[in-house]
């Protein structure tokens, strides 16, 4: 089954974002019981070789990568997708026309440029209406919903069925909301109402929390898709119980 399939269904995923550039690394989550993978090219230094490097790692061990892209531009999606990303989580989508035109700029026929030299089109084996018959087909675009802005556009923005799921990013939301933090109680508010109108709309929402106690409340509320940690918390994690457990039998 693939993602696009399970996020329609709405079935509980886990994933992570890799803020390294290593193929390495990508390798090595590919082989754990992720679900998938976030590149993280909007906040941590991915250069297009990057990219293309981390998504052949993970597609090599048959994992879905999604690739967070640095912003709602053309270029951009195109950048991610040509490489062969199963995916793309965009930030700061405020209304429903910036969903619309994030989809339009996904998809061939509709604003994304072809070309069939690319990874994603089989390096010329795939012929034009395969390769735009399988992009159609599997295609993830994840929309980041977090700014204030965007929570007076909720009925029209998760409304959008060219969008497979929206992704509350809770630390970005907290600054525009002028919160203390991600657990603020307004921030919780907007969290909640979020998901709320999501459950309305029969849309799938996916979120980011630090506290994986959390977890039975959002997925009560109807969030299943659920991208948690990096692999730079992984490593300051593992070091944290390593010398933990080492020093004390010092």
């Amino acid at each position: 089954m693939t993602l696009k399939t399970r996020l329609r269904y709405q079935e509980p995923l886990v994933g992570t974002f890799l803020k390294t550039p290593s193929a390495m690394i990508c390798e090595v989550l590919g082989r754990t019981d992720l679900d998938l993978v976030c590149i993280d090219a909007e906040h941590a230094p991915f250069d297009r070789k990057d990219i293309s490097d981390c998504v052949l790692a993970l597609a090599h061990v048959g994992k879905p990568s999604l690739v967070r892209i640095p912003a709602n531009r053309s270029e951009h999606v195109l950048n991610a997708l040509d490489c062969g990303a199963t995916g793309i989580l965009v930030p700061h989508i405020i209304t429903g026309d910036d969903a619309r035109a994030l989809a339009a700029n996904s998809h061939f026929g509709t604003g994304r440029g072809y070309a069939g030299s690319t990874r994603a089109a089989g390096y010329g084996a795939r012929k034009m209406a395969e390769h735009k018959a399988v992009s159609a087909k599997s295609t993830v675009i994840i929309a980041q919903i977090e700014d204030a802005d965007a929570l007076d556009h909720l009925d029209d923005l998760l409304s959008v069925e060219t969008i497979d799921a929206f992704f509350i990013g809770r630390a970005d939301l907290s600054v525009s909301l002028g919160a203390d933090g991600p657990n603020d109680p307004q921030v919780i508010t907007a969290v909640e109402q979020i998901c709320a109108k999501g459950k309305e709309a029969g849309a799938t929402i996916g979120m980011f929390t630090a506290n994986l106690d959390e977890l039975p409340k959002w997925r009560a509320a109807g969030a299943s898709l659920f991208l948690l940690g990096s692999d730079h918390g992984f490593m300051l994690s593992g070091a944290a119980e390593l010398t933990t457990k080492v020093r004390a039998h010092f």
